[in-house]
């Protein structure tokens, strides 16, 4: 699948890696800003706040449609001491690159703790 790269980047908590997925043109949709993140240097400051607060992060299923490019990775992991499940819908440009970004989170409780641990920051 086109989405073991970031897969794996994300997996090691590999900074350098994990950009190295993001088109350039990237747009990124949050579930916790009304409006998008637009491009990949956006990003940057971003996943460097994630990588720190992400615990026990485990990707636990993908599904792809091939009509559209897009992918699907489902994950779980932990924010203090709450399960935090949540999916990433990717979609892919023609070099393999991610173009859009848009990220889903559950339950509300960890939503607004990612909410508070990470925006704050930026």
């Amino acid at each position: 699948m086109r989405s073991d790269a970031f897969r794996r980047a994300v997996e090691a908590l590999d900074l350098e890696a994990t950009m190295a997925t993001f088109s350039s043109s990237l747009v990124m949709h949050s579930p916790v800003r009304d409006e998008p993140l637009q491009g990949k240097e956006s990003m940057a400051p971003l996943f460097a706040i994630l990588l720190r607060v992400f615990e026990d992060l485990r990707f636990v299923g993908s599904y792809s449609s091939v009509a559209d490019g897009a992918e699907l990775l489902h994950f779980r992991w932990r924010l203090g001491d709450q399960e935090v499940e949540g999916v990433d819908l990717l979609h892919f440009d023609d070099e393999g690159l991610i173009d859009e970004y848009t990220v889903m989170i559950r339950p509300l409780s960890a939503l607004v703790g990612l909410r508070d641990a990470v925006w704050s920051q930026l």
